[in-house]
């Protein structure tokens, strides 16, 4: 089935080398990974802006107060001192989850450079 008028079909079809539509096949691998990586960047890069605000807002907060914490699913209660002390944790591990994800999708970008290079 084609979507091109009769008049502009080529009746004869074009022929794909067999290595050229494992390249192709491999390039759209390559796109939706990146398209993926890029989303979890995307959400990783928020969390972490969301961690940088409440590391300012840390600076302001009293002493005494305890301090209501996000730990995966779950909200603590912990002293300001703790409370800061977990939030260097997790920014250095958002961070390295950064890093990663970004070395992930410079690959796969390298990866589509080449195979646009060779189709």
């Amino acid at each position: 089935m084609s979507l091109l008028p009769p008049e502009d079909e080529d009746n004869e079809g074009i022929e794909v080398a067999w290595e050229d539509q494992q390249r192709i096949n491999t390039f759209s691998k390559l796109n939706n990974r990146l398209s993926d990586i890029q989303d979890q960047l995307k959400a990783k890069q928020d969390e972490k802006e969301y961690y940088d605000d409440l590391s300012t807002d840390l600076e302001l907060a009293d002493e005494d107060q305890p301090v209501l914490y996000r730990m995966g699913e779950a909200f603590l209660y912990l002293s300001l001192y703790a409370a800061k002390k977990q939030l260097k944790v997790d920014l250095k591990r958002y961070k390295v989850d950064i890093g990663a994800l970004e070395d992930r999708a410079r690959e796969c970008e390298d990866g589509m450079r080449d195979l646009k290079v060779v189709l």
